[in-house]
């Protein structure tokens, strides 16, 4: 899997390459100015040379503009530069750039920049990059220029790392902040090209290898670099085959509660995800009322009664049994009943909807509860029921949705996964991976009823074919947005397991 990178961990791999005397700093800079130039003529070969306006800010990251100048300037394209806040002395690299456009052309304020009175195909946001701290002063340039690249025969608009007033660790945003039809950043993507605004700001996004090496090892543990890893997903972590002499309760059996009459369909849904991604056998416990109703709409599925937690006792002395869900569709005062008693017998579990919200009152007495073999599955509404401190810092500076999924492991003892386009899986050890539906990822549709119940569905399979916790939520997040993917636009929740096969015929051929 890719490895995302935050902006302290990048200072230090650069910093640690320049020391090492494997590159310089005037080095990077050339070749991260050329990337972009390069990113530049592949994603519009039909635009030069024609004309583009470039905005420096105060740091490196100007530094990287004015090398970008310097090569359009050179490939014949008119180049005006704009130079924001230019401190009396910028990083040294920064200056020697600015110094050799400066023998080109000139550098005006950019307070002199007025969007609308000029004729530009392209603008290069080279602003503030992984180094904005804090927002830039408002302007009357910014609404005008977002305006011109926004209309359909406007300027391109291209960012150097991320557009400016975007935050590289966490995805938020700080006023004012650009739109980018491209991104190009350096050696690794960044967490916030992924989470919250991310893919809407960034456009498309383009990762330049500028020649550096991996994040060194032996940082101190209390260097900011030194922080947990996060990987992007992009490939299942469980072999999803089976054996040819195997037999169905070699891939175990998932047990589904479900609620009354009326309230199956959500967990019919996780009940034929678990059995299409390849538990041996899947029952799902309802009611004796709604038993019927269940049984109109399940085949391979099998069914048994269920009234009450005692009864519940008496169906886990089946020790074949091995995965449980519950949650989706079950009811609030159902699943307080029967949380207490599944937890109680240890087994792998994935605790979803009603499961988790029940205990919004007291969260506390979930996490007592809670083992190292249970999945946790909210939304940001139920996180916020269960680690409310946690959901009123995750948007502040500092604090992204990978840290507070990690904290909430940490505290739960067992793998959370949060959902949402930007889908974090967080063990308690802090391994984190994110599993984003963004750029040729995106999947939209899956804003659809019921889509996360099939997703609780697939953990819950995976599970019963004897998979890890983390893998089992990696694995499943990866085909969740898989089976989207292959199924396209006018998706409900019922398609997601329907897909199933063709991702999998793909994987296990």
């Amino acid at each position: 899997m890719t490895e995302l990178v935050t902006s302290a961990q990048m200072r230090a791999i650069e910093a640690a390459a320049i020391a090492s005397g494997a590159v310089t700093g005037l080095g990077l800079m050339e070749r991260a100015g050329a990337a972009v130039v390069a990113a530049i003529t592949a994603e519009w070969p039909g635009l030069a040379p024609a004309r583009a306006v470039v905005l420096c800010g105060p740091g490196n990251n100007g530094g990287d503009g004015f090398v970008v100048a310097r090569l359009l300037h050179g490939l014949g394209w008119a180049v005006r530069l704009f130079h924001y806040a230019a401190p009396v002395h910028m990083p040294p690299d920064a200056e020697t750039m600015r110094n050799r456009w400066r023998a080109l052309g000139p550098v005006a304020d950019y307070a002199a920049f007025a969007p609308e009175q000029h004729d530009y195909d392209l603008v290069v946001d080279a602003i503030f990059g992984i180094g904005m701290t804090r927002p830039m002063a408002t302007s009357e340039h910014h609404a005008s220029l977002l305006a011109a690249c926004a209309a359909p025969d406007g300027p391109r608009m291209v960012a150097i790392d991320l557009p400016t007033g975007l935050d590289a660790d966490t995805g938020l945003t700080m006023a004012p902040h650009f739109a980018a039809a491209l991104t190009v950043t350096f050696h690794a993507a960044k967490p916030g090209h992924y989470l919250g605004q991310g893919p809407a700001l960034c456009g498309k996004l383009v990762v330049a290898d500028i020649g550096l090496p991996e994040m060194p090892q032996d940082l101190p543990p209390e260097a900011p670099a030194a922080a947990p890893r996060t990987r992007l997903l992009d490939a299942p972590s469980v072999l999803l085959g089976k054996g040819a002499q195997a037999h169905k309760y070699h891939y175990g059996h998932a047990l589904i509660l479900s609620g009354g009459a009326g309230k199956g369909g959500a967990a019919r849904l996780g009940a034929r995800a678990a059995l299409r991604v390849g538990a041996g056998l899947v029952t799902l416990a309802c009611p004796q009322a709604a038993l019927a109703e269940n049984a109109a709409r399940l085949d391979a599925v099998m069914l048994v009664a269920l009234a009450d937690g005692y009864s519940l006792r008496g169906i886990l002395a089946d020790a074949r049994m091995n995965a449980l869900l519950l949650g989706p569709g079950l009811g609030l005062a159902r699943a307080r009943e029967m949380v207490p008693v599944a937890l109680s017998s240890r087994r792998a579990t994935v605790l979803d909807a009603d499961a988790l919200s029940t205990f919004a009152e007291d969260p506390e007495a979930l996490f007592a509860l809670l083992h190292p073999a249970c999945v946790l599955t909210p939304h940001l509404g139920e996180f916020a029921r269960l680690f409310p401190d946690l959901a009123a810092r995750t948007g502040q500076p500092g604090f992204s949705k990978l840290d507070a999924a990690r904290a909430a492991a940490s505290r739960a003892g067992c793998v959370v996964l949060l959902k949402g386009p930007d889908t974090v899986i967080a063990a308690p050890d802090g391994r984190c991976t994110l599993s984003a539906a963004a750029y040729d990822r995106a999947a939209p549709w899956l804003a659809t009823a019921g889509a996360g119940d099939v997703l609780a569905g697939l953990i819950v399979g995976l599970l019963a074919r004897g998979a890890a916790p983390f893998a089992s939520a990696e694995t499943a997040a990866w085909l969740h947005l898989e089976a989207a993917l292959a199924f396209g636009p006018g998706l409900i929740a019922e398609d997601l397991p329907e897909a199933l096969p063709g991702v999998l015929r793909k994987l296990c051929s």
